[in-house]
């Protein structure tokens, strides 16, 4: 069903500074569905979903580390990424064409053509 919603990226750099991000805005990206132990930073209602990076917003240290007292290193990309109402609720969506915006860090993502 992968609806993905148009964006114009914004005309500036990341607010913070990235060592390389993976993912370029305007690409396509999916959640990584599934599920991993402990401390999560990513909805559930968004995993195996398809949506497009609207911004890279720098490196940061995992929170899913930092929960547990460790140092987070090393630090991850962060995007914003985009997704239609249509994607996340399918035919449920009230609204199809509505969006929503998620900051997920790099590790939780794929390629959209991803197998």
């Amino acid at each position: 069903m992968t609806v993905l919603p148009e964006l114009t990226p914004p005309p500036f750099d990341p607010p913070y500074p990235t060592r390389g991000a993976r993912f370029a805005p305007g690409e396509a990206v999916r959640v990584k569905p599934g599920a991993a132990p402990g401390h999560i930073r990513t909805p559930w209602y968004l995993r195996g979903r398809t949506g497009r990076v609207e911004r890279i917003c720098g490196d940061f240290a995992n929170p899913e580390e930092l929960a547990y007292h460790r140092d987070g290193r090393p630090e991850r990309a962060v995007y914003r990424v985009r997704f239609t109402m249509e994607e996340v609720w399918g035919e449920a969506a009230e609204r199809a064409g509505d969006t929503v915006d998620a900051e997920i860090f790099e590790h939780w993502l794929e390629a959209a053509d991803a197998p």
